[in-house]
């Protein structure tokens, strides 16, 4: 464990500072701009941030000895040696959270859910504070594709067309050539039913294009 101490954050050499998430402006006491670095604390918290893949907002790092009674720190705080960090909670669910610290080396963890932020160190093991309550996870419904209505289907009405216009060409062909074979009376007849078959077709045509255009549109809405 290496301990770095500054009398100013400023004072910090670029070549010394081997943690891209943080600034040493970050770490440094509030009150007086000193800073201790202990490099083992600061490579838990960088550890820390990337497995959370999301910024951690420190509110408070080390402290100066004056500037830890000025904000009424505890006599011993882990803060003064540098192996402390509060972290505000704002953009963290706080168990999932506390689960990662753990997992990074941290052992000790206050809980002032009141002022939004949770105390880590690196220990002993201790706790302190009541718990942060769980956040309910929003997640998006998922709502089912809307289904068409059998008889509304632009699918069916299509495909259902295009059927019946099928069968009544198939219908008048055949009626055509049993005019054909008629007598005399009913052959005038079949130049019409020619024109009929192919009104019949037509609807054929139409009703597929139809029900093609609709499984296309429905593809496309992400209906099916």
């Amino acid at each position: 464990m290496t301990t770095l101490t500054y009398a100013h954050w400023r004072d910090v050499r670029e070549t010394v500072w081997h943690w891209p998430s943080f600034s040493p402006a970050e770490i440094a006491c509030r009150g007086t701009g000193a800073l201790k670095i202990n490099t083992e604390a600061m490579d838990a918290l960088q550890r820390l941030r990337n497995r959370l893949a999301k910024p951690l907002i420190v509110l408070s790092a080390y402290r100066s000895p004056e500037h830890n009674r000025a904000v009424g720190g505890a006599p011993a705080s882990r803060h003064m040696q540098g192996t402390a960090f509060d972290i505000a909670m704002s953009n963290h669910d706080p168990v999932a959270f506390e689960q990662a610290a753990r997992a990074m080396g941290f052992l000790g963890f206050g809980y002032y859910p009141r002022s939004g932020f949770m105390h880590i160190d690196l220990g002993p093991a201790r706790s302190w504070g009541g718990r942060f309550p769980v956040q309910a996870t929003a997640f998006v419904e998922e709502t089912p594709p809307a289904r068409e209505v059998l008889a509304q289907s632009r699918t069916l009405r299509g495909t259902g067309a295009a059927g019946v216009a099928t069968v009544g060409a198939a219908g008048v062909e055949l009626a055509q050539d049993v005019l054909a074979e008629a007598q005399d009376a009913v052959l005038p007849l079949v130049p019409y039913l020619d024109t009929l078959r192919w009104v019949f077709i037509a609807v054929a045509l139409g009703g597929i294009a139809v029900a093609v255009w609709a499984r296309i549109d429905d593809w496309t809405r992400g209906r099916r």
